[in-house]
C-alpha cells in the first residue's frame, strides 16, 4: 500500500507541478496577443516555438526526463521507503535518493532553469510572451509525455530505463 501511495503522491507532484507552471505562463504567453506585433514577430515566435517543442518537449521530456520519472515512480512503488515516498516527486525527479550523476544533472537544469526564469522577467514585450510560449509547449508536451510514460509503466509493471539510483540501493537489492 505504502508503494501505490508513493507512486501516485510522485505521479500527481510531477505531473501537477509541470501543469501548474502551463497554467501560470499561458496568460504571460497570451499577452503576446495584446501587443501590436509585426511579422518578424511573428517569425521569430513560430521558430522559438518549434525549437522549445522538439528541443525541450520531445529530446528533453519525451527522450529523458518522462522514462525516468516513470521508471523512478516504478522502483519506489516496489521498494517503498516511508521518507521516499513523502518525497516522492523530488525522488521521482531525481533530486532525493539518485546516483550523483542523476543529482548533478537534477540541480544543474533546475539552476539553469531559475537563470532563465530570472532573465524571462526581464524581458521587454513581446520578447518575454514569445519566451513563455515556447516554455508553455515544451512544459505541456513534457507533462502529456510524463503522464502517458507514467501510465505505460504502470500497465506494464515494468521499465527498461535505469531509475538512476544511488550505489547503496543495488547494494541492499
Amino acid at each position: 500500500m505504502l508503494g501505490r501511495i508513493g507512486f501516485f503522491w510522485g505521479a500527481i507532484g510531477v505531473v501537477g507541478l509541470l501543469l501548474t507552471s502551463v497554467v501560470r505562463l499561458s496568460n504571460i504567453a497570451l499577452e503576446f496577443l495584446h501587443y501590436p506585433a509585426q511579422t518578424w514577430h511573428y517569425v521569430v515566435l513560430s521558430v522559438w516555438v518549434v525549437f522549445m517543442a522538439y528541443s525541450e518537449g520531445y529530446k528533453g521530456f519525451q527522450q529523458a526526463f518522462s522514462p525516468r520519472v516513470a521508471a523512478r515512480l516504478l522502483w519506489l512503488q516496489n521498494n517503498p521507503k516511508p521518507w521516499l515516498v513523502l518525497l516522492a516527486p523530488l525522488f521521482a525527479m531525481g533530486f532525493v535518493y539518485a546516483s550523483t550523476k542523476r543529482t548533478l544533472i537534477s540541480f544543474t537544469i533546475l539552476i539553469m532553469v531559475a537563470v532563465f526564469i530570472f532573465i524571462a522577467l526581464n524581458l521587454p514585450q513581446p520578447w518575454r510572451p514569445i519566451l513563455d510560449a515556447g516554455v508553455v509547449i515544451g512544459l505541456l508536451w513534457g507533462a502529456v509525455a510524463t503522464g502517458w510514460q507514467i501510465y505505460a509503466v504502470m500497465r506494464a509493471g515494468m521499465s527498461l530505463i535505469d531509475p538512476d539510483l544511488p550505489r547503496s540501493a543495488h547494494s541492499h537489492a
